[in-house]
């Protein structure tokens, strides 16, 4: 079946095409433009990632279009024969995927992932401009779109590929689409084909869902369909896991509900309308701070997510009734700290990806413990809280303002969720403005020391410079010759307490 329709295309896109299109023309290559592409061209969205199907050995054609264009050549898979070739055009980074078509270009249409991707056009008719192109559409897919429906290409299509499992939600929230049902019901039935798909997959789709705005509703819907806790199994015992009564939600509830205090928290930072951070100064910095890609695409929005819904996940097995009735989790932080560490190298994240979330949730009660004190935080505890959290700091204060939130759920306090806000405004304006309190200037060295004081290289020199720092901090020395007071002190203590 053919459609006739107009597609939105970037001028830069339709010289690079023009230009593709010259070259495989010449080599007598029958191609054509499909997948995301005419998708996203459909939906007036533009990116950077273009899907060419060719009636010949892709990976071949691929190291052509590579040496011809002077960009770089990238095997994806041999066995499929699948290429990418990465190429700059214009300033921009584009990524060409080749792909041998299966068959006849309708009979490779059918055997892909979703009727939403299963759209082709040949390449030669872009002559004729982009407002009137004729589509090829096997399984009314230019129709899903206008539904905003994701639907599977064939009833084979998650056991074919275990991935597109995965990726069915996360093009249901990129897109803002739903899943329909009779795809849904495929989901639960082949949801345990999962487990087959390697980590680097897994990452890849779970982070694109994480970096889009209502991550939660997809989180929600995996687990829905019974693939969560396959993802995650950790997850699963903390099910019907019930808290003390200042929690609203069980354990499994709460850290979902994180998420989404997550989400609303950011949301926050960009609108006026919210009300939850009315009173932070430091908005403008945040948003800067979250926006920043750590690696791999991922920014630290995405990471505080995913720390959010596995922040708790040693509390069932940390979770202890007391003689006096009360319920405690003592621990959990930490061990948390090391089970998210087996999800996260399971999951092949990076190395900075598994420090950045281990580290917030190994540190995420401690902003609650200082908001919770009668007074604002000392010099000295703001100064151990960054030391101890170093490039983390700020995030983990924001996953635990999203925890306070979680936590009370419907019960929430606006006078004790003021206090926690002005709590985090105060440390960060210590770590934003006032520089020396987070990381003071070096007044003495190791070496110093060891020449004014007649001490041996080794951890106490290390201990001493520490403790000056601290106390540089907290105000009480301000040059050197306090700081060589101060360690004169320290030794005279210690030599006391050793007689």
């Amino acid at each position: 079946m053919q459609s006739i329709t107009s597609l939105f295309v970037r001028p830069d896109a339709v010289a690079l095409l023009a230009r593709l299109h010259t070259f495989l023309i010449a080599q007598k290559i029958e191609t054509y433009l499909v997948g995301g592409y005419i998708r996203d061209g459909f939906l007036g969205r533009s990116n950077h990632d273009i899907d060419l199907a060719v009636n010949a050995d892709a990976i071949q054609v691929a190291r052509q279009v590579a040496d011809a264009f002077d960009a770089r050549f990238v095997l994806l898979d041999e066995v499929h024969q699948i290429a990418r070739v990465v190429l700059v055009h214009d300033e921009d980074r584009w990524y060409i995927d080749f792909a041998t078509i299966r068959g006849s270009i309708e009979d490779d249409l059918r055997k892909r992932d979703f009727t939403v991707d299963a759209i082709a056009m040949k390449l030669e008719h872009l002559a004729a401009g982009w407002n009137r192109v004729d589509l090829i559409d096997p399984l009314d897919g230019v129709g899903d779109l206008e539904r905003k429906l994701i639907r599977v290409a064939s009833d084979s299509a998650f056991l074919d590929d275990p991935a597109r499992l995965m990726r069915a939600f996360r093009l249901a929230t990129e897109l803002d689409f739903s899943i329909d049902s009779r795809t849904e019901g495929l989901i639960q039935r082949d949801n345990g084909a999962i487990i087959s798909v390697s980590g680097e997959r897994i990452r890849e789709e779970l982070g694109r869902i994480l970096e889009t705005k209502n991550a939660t509703n997809s989180i929600r819907h995996l687990d829905q369909l019974g693939l969560l806790t396959l993802l995650i199994p950790e997850l699963s015992v903390s099910k019907g896991v019930e808290q003390p009564k200042e929690h609203y939600w069980n354990v499994f509830e709460h850290s979902i509900e994180t998420v989404a205090a997550v989400e609303r928290l950011l949301m926050a930072l960009n609108s006026k309308e919210e009300g939850l951070l009315d009173s932070l100064s430091y908005r403008e910095v945040l948003v800067e701070h979250f926006d920043e890609v750590i690696g791999g695409g991922l920014t630290r929005r995405s990471l505080v997510k995913l720390a959010a819904l596995i922040h708790d996940v040693a509390k069932p097995q940390t979770k202890a009734i007391h003689e006096n009735g009360k319920m405690r989790f003592l621990g959990h932080a930490q061990q948390g700290a090391k089970i998210a560490e087996g999800i996260l190298e399971r999951l092949r994240f990076s190395t900075r990806e598994k420090r950045i979330v281990t580290g917030m949730i190994d540190q995420h009660l401690r902003p609650g413990h200082l908001s919770n004190a009668p007074e604002l935080p000392t010099r000295r505890a703001i100064y151990r809280y960054f030391r101890d959290t170093g490039d983390i700091g700020i995030d983990t204060l924001f996953l635990s303002l999203a925890d306070h939130l979680a936590t009370r759920g419907p019960t929430f306090e606006m006078a004790g969720w003021l206090e926690h806000v002005e709590v985090t405004e105060y440390m960060l304006n210590k770590r934003i403005e006032d520089a020396d309190t987070v990381l003071p200037p070096k007044l003495v060295s190791g070496h110093t020391l060891i020449e004014r004081f007649g001490l041996e290289p080794g951890p106490e020199i290390g201990r001493l410079l520490e403790a000056v720092r601290e106390a540089q901090a907290s105000g009480e020395i301000m040059s050197e010759q306090d700081a060589l007071d101060f360690v004169g002190k320290e030794l005279s203590t210690n030599n006391a307490n050793q007689r």
